[in-house]
This record gives structure tokens, C-alpha cells and sequence, in this order.
């Protein structure tokens, strides 16, 4: 065990929607479950996080994180605050003994994820470990397609298509925090994307190359609002993937084309198993089609299903899916589509690392999409394109 009685005691920190609206009901209802109880909320704002404890029936409020951390001495810390804070608040949890489940974006770069995993192992058992909320892994139907994937029933991935379109209006942006490459750590590829994009990677696994362009063509922010890219796999699949905040019509999609059939799932902010679809290739006997659709027990894509299997882990002392590695992939993913699009060269897997100023920011330091600084005050345009040449250089359910 990892943690110091089997009541599991878990603290949030960030007391804004996603807390309230995902985080909170899926602890409520393993609560239901088995022995979990909420002891502390934290936030830097007083009258948000003790309305939060208040409705909640939640003990103890903090507006100190530290403080918090060492008078309640959490097993499990929720992180709901902006990414900028990530990092930070990851590190001193995981030192102070605690496993962590932070909000997606992850953080702002690569950087501070690797210093974010260093800290992990810290204590006296197993772990602790901060997993990263990707919770379009873990629905039923998700699952059964990556079973049907791994033994080959379908046959091999050819191509694949992964769709991000929504729409976020002026209004959307007004919150500070948000189109800030400083606190957002990236655009609508970072923010909204990357959940179509992280189901995308664990159902095709490893990535080799990709191309990408970007754009700031509405809104008046720092990072893009919207990206194109194109990715080829480990296993020779290749892959167009769009992420948008400019699409009144707002779906968000992946597709995968095998030998002997193609899935799809269609959705906006979850799904459940009738939210995919598999069609077979002609000649695909109609029974093993019709197992192939067999999806079992519907259990929705959800922050509860995630939870659930986070917290199964945190009992047994074991690494937990969205950790470590598993938690990088996808952020490494979004920082080669940016370096792609704002250097108009392609960008293979493994190849930003220390040193790379990619792996510090996600704009790179590029001119035109880097924050104006004392060295450079000029503003940053709008609307701005990149990708093909050099020359052209909450959020999703938030």
C-alpha cells in the first residue's frame, strides 16, 4: 500500500468548473464505491474554494497549497488549476508523498513534464505517480477497439483521420489565462486537440514523423486557433489530423481505415459505445462483423472511468496508465506539430529534447508567434499562418 489507511484521502486543488463539473461527481460516486473521502480543496481564491467546501461538505479549505499539503497529508491531489501551475503543484504533491491526477493540458512543455516524472518515486513505497486526465482512453468502446486492434482482427492500419473541430467565441478568450503560451502552454492543439489526439496514439501506438501547419486566423491571441498536420506511424499508418476552434459545426472524430475494416467514432465531449462504428471490407465474414460490433457493457469515456482505474492503482502500488511515458507521448506529439508547423520542416519522434528551445515552449522562440518581450515589442499579428516553408511562419469540456 502507498498510502496510510484504506480510506483514500484526496485533496483538490482549483475549485473552477472542471472540478466542480467532472472531478467532483466522479469522487462522489466512487465515494459510493469504496472507502475515498475529500478532506481538503484548495484555491488562491478565498470565496471560491469555501463556496466549493461548502456545497461540497468538504472540511477543510486552503488558499496555501503547501500549507495544505502538510496539514492534511492527502494520498491523492486532484490538480484543476491553469497548466502554468502544473509543474509546481506536481512536484511538491509527489515530495510530499501524494499521489497526483492533473488536468490536461499537461503543462506548457516538455520541460516541465520531464521535471514533473523526475519527481515521481519519491516515497516510501511504490510511487507516488502523476497520471494526466485523458479520459478518452478509458471508455468501453475504446477498450474493445484496442483489443480488436492488437490481435490483428481487423487487420493492419492504413490510414486514419483524427478531427478536433469546435467553435470558442470572443468570450471563450476573455478568460486571462487562455491564448497565452505562458499559462495555456499552446493553442487549440494543445488545449482541445490533444484528447482526440492522445486516443489516436493509444490506439495506434508509436508515432515516427510528422508535418504540420498552423494559424491565428480569428482570434486575437498568442497561440493558433487552428492546425493541420499530417503523421506517419511506427506501423506504416498515416494520418491526417485537424484541431479548430473556428467550426460553428463542432464534432470531434477519429477514424481508422484497417485491411479489413474501418472504425469510426463520432462525438463532441465523450462517447459511449454507440458513438462508434465498424464497417467491414467486402468478403469479411458477417459473423465475426457482427462480433467485431459486440461491444459489451456500455461504460461512457469519463473523468469517473479513469478515476476508477487510477485509483485501483494507487492501492495496488502500481504505475498508472497517463503516467510517466505514457503521460508524455501526447504532449510530445503536439510539441513536434508546432516546431513542424513554425519551422516548415518535418519532426520525428525523439528528436526535441534538451536544448531544442521546443522543449522549453512550444512557439520555440519563432518570430511572430513567440510573446513580444523587452528585445522584441512588437505585437504579436494577427492573423498569422505557418507551415510548408519556413518563410510562412477548458477548454475543450472546460
Amino acid at each position: 500500500m502507498t498510502f496510510r489507511s484504506d480510506t483514500v484521502r484526496v485533496a483538490v486543488v482549483g475549485t473552477g468548473a472542471i472540478a466542480r463539473h467532472s472531478h467532483l461527481p466522479a469522487l462522489a460516486a466512487l465515494a459510493a464505491e469504496q472507502p475515498l473521502e475529500v478532506v481538503a480543496a484548495c484555491d488562491v481564491d478565498a470565496g471560491s474554494v469555501a463556496a466549493f467546501c461548502r456545497e461540497a461538505g468538504v472540511p477543510h479549505a486552503y488558499t496555501d497549497h503547501d500549507l495544505m499539503l502538510a496539514e492534511r497529508r492527502p494520498d491523492l491531489v486532484v490538480l484543476c488549476t491553469p497548466p502554468r501551475f502544473h509543474r509546481d503543484q506536481t512536484v511538491a504533491a509527489l515530495r510530499a508523498g501524494a499521489w497526483v491526477w492533473c488536468e490536461k493540458p499537461p503543462c506548457p512543455s516538455l520541460a516541465d513534464f520531464d521535471a514533473m516524472e523526475a519527481a515521481e518515486g519519491t516515497g516510501p513505497g511504490p510511487g507516488p505517480y502523476a497520471a494526466i486526465v485523458f479520459q478518452h482512453r478509458f471508455g468501453s468502446g475504446a477498450r474493445h477497439v484496442g483489443r480488436l486492434l492488437a490481435r490483428g482482427a481487423l487487420g493492419r492500419p492504413l490510414v486514419a483521420h483524427c478531427q478536433t473541430t469546435w467553435y470558442r467565441d470572443a468570450d471563450y478568450y476573455a478568460v486571462p489565462w487562455r491564448g497565452r503560451w505562458d499559462t495555456e502552454g499552446g493553442g487549440t492543439s494543445m488545449g482541445h486537440g490533444i484528447h482526440q489526439m492522445d486516443l489516436l496514439l493509444d490506439l495506434l501506438g508509436p508515432w515516427e514523423e510528422i508535418r504540420a501547419m498552423a494559424g491565428r486566423l480569428v482570434h486575437d491571441v498568442e497561440t493558433e486557433d487552428v492546425s493541420t498536420a499530417l503523421v506517419r506511424f511506427a506501423g506504416g499508418a498515416l494520418a491526417t489530423v485537424v484541431n479548430s476552434v473556428l467550426s460553428p459545426d463542432e464534432v470531434s472524430r477519429v477514424r481508422i481505415d484497417c485491411e479489413r475494416a474501418t472504425v469510426e467514432l463520432t462525438h463532441l465531449y465523450g462517447y459511449g459505445n454507440a458513438d462508434w462504428r465498424i464497417t467491414p471490407a467486402p468478403g469479411v465474414d458477417p459473423e465475426e462483423a457482427a462480433r467485431w460490433r459486440d461491444f459489451g457493457p456500455d461504460e461512457p469515456s469519463s473523468h469517473l472511468a479513469q478515476l476508477r482505474g487510477l485509483l485501483a492503482d494507487l492501492r495496488a502500488g502500481r504505475r498508472p496508465r497517463g503516467s510517466g511515458p505514457d503521460g508524455r507521448k501526447s504532449l510530445e506529439l503536439v510539441t513536434a506539430l508546432y516546431k513542424s508547423a513554425f519551422t516548415g520542416a518535418a519532426v520525428r519522434a525523439g528528436d526535441i529534447g534538451p536544448g531544442d528551445p521546443f522543449h522549453t515552449s512550444l512557439h520555440g522562440g519563432t518570430p511572430g508567434w513567440a510573446p513580444a518581450t523587452a528585445s522584441s515589442p512588437a505585437a504579436v499579428p494577427a492573423p498569422a499562418v505557418a507551415g510548408g516553408t519556413a518563410a510562412a511562419r477548458e477548454e475543450a469540456a472546460r
